[in-house]
């Protein structure tokens, strides 16, 4: 039997949600670059710089940057790596790795892209010393299982950093939900031709774990010494994790 799963405010079965999410990010992949510096005043880059900043990637390390999407975060940390260490780009949406890669190539990085869902990660137990996931967490189905696999795949002591939006503090919840729920889909038909995918946004972010919780089920996963570091206000946060 199907079991049913959160898109946005609406109960859909699970394989539904993965269809529809992947539909979302072909209609916005060509303009997704160009939304995410207009719907965050660019601050996503600085939040980016401070995730790699954190991840403290070093030569020779072996780094698995999963819902790489256009690949900001792999192209950052792939020149620290050196030449003897490995970025591996994933994500399960073919037109936004598409972009990645592409991205990628421009840069003059050849980095090996793969189309794979993050809840059955196609490499073995203990492969990666870092794992990345950006924006991308709260659009998987199963996020418990998908953390799983990101705490399976990395070797002892490994890290894990999830980027992702988060529970914003209390006193600018009112002007995030005008902005979430009124200008974000403006923006979306104007700029990408999809106000539902940007009012899909907005629900997706409320329906995703908070700090705490999200804190919570990396623990569940098996990764320990977990930390969160709030962005903007808790608009945005940082969580951190250790494979022990």
């Amino acid at each position: 039997m199907t079991k049913n799963t959160d898109f946005g405010y609406e109960q859909v079965g699970e394989e539904d949600k993965a269809r529809r999410v992947g539909a979302v990010f072909d209609q916005v992949a060509a303009r997704y670059d160009l939304m995410n510096d207009l719907m965050s005043f660019g601050l996503h880059r600085s939040w980016k710089v401070f995730v790699v900043a954190l991840a403290r990637v070093r030569p020779g390390e072996h780094v698995l940057d999963i819902a790489t999407g256009t690949g900001d975060l792999a192209r950052a940390m792939a020149r620290r790596v050196g030449p003897h260490g490995r970025i591996f780009m994933t994500d399960i949406n073919g037109a936004m790795l598409a972009r990645g890669r592409g991205r990628a190539d421009d840069a003059g990085l050849l980095l090996p892209a793969i189309q794979c869902d993050a809840e059955r990660l196609p490499f073995p137990d203990a492969s990666f010393d870092c794992v990345t996931v950006g924006f991308g967490l709260r659009n998987m189905t199963r996020k418990e299982v998908a953390l799983g696999e990101m705490a399976r795949v990395l070797r002892r002591g490994g890290r894990l950093f999830v980027l992702e939006f988060s529970r914003a503090h209390k006193a600018i919840a009112p002007l995030y939900d005008l902005y979430s729920f009124k200008i974000l889909p403006w923006l979306g038909a104007r700029v990408a031709g999809d106000a539902s995918a940007y009012r899909y946004l907005a629900e997706s972010i409320r329906k995703h774990p908070d700090q705490a919780a999200l804190a919570a089920m990396m623990r569940d996963a098996g990764l320990s010494d977990v930390e969160v570091f709030n962005l903007a206000a808790g608009v945005v946060a940082v969580h951190r994790g250790l494979r022990l």
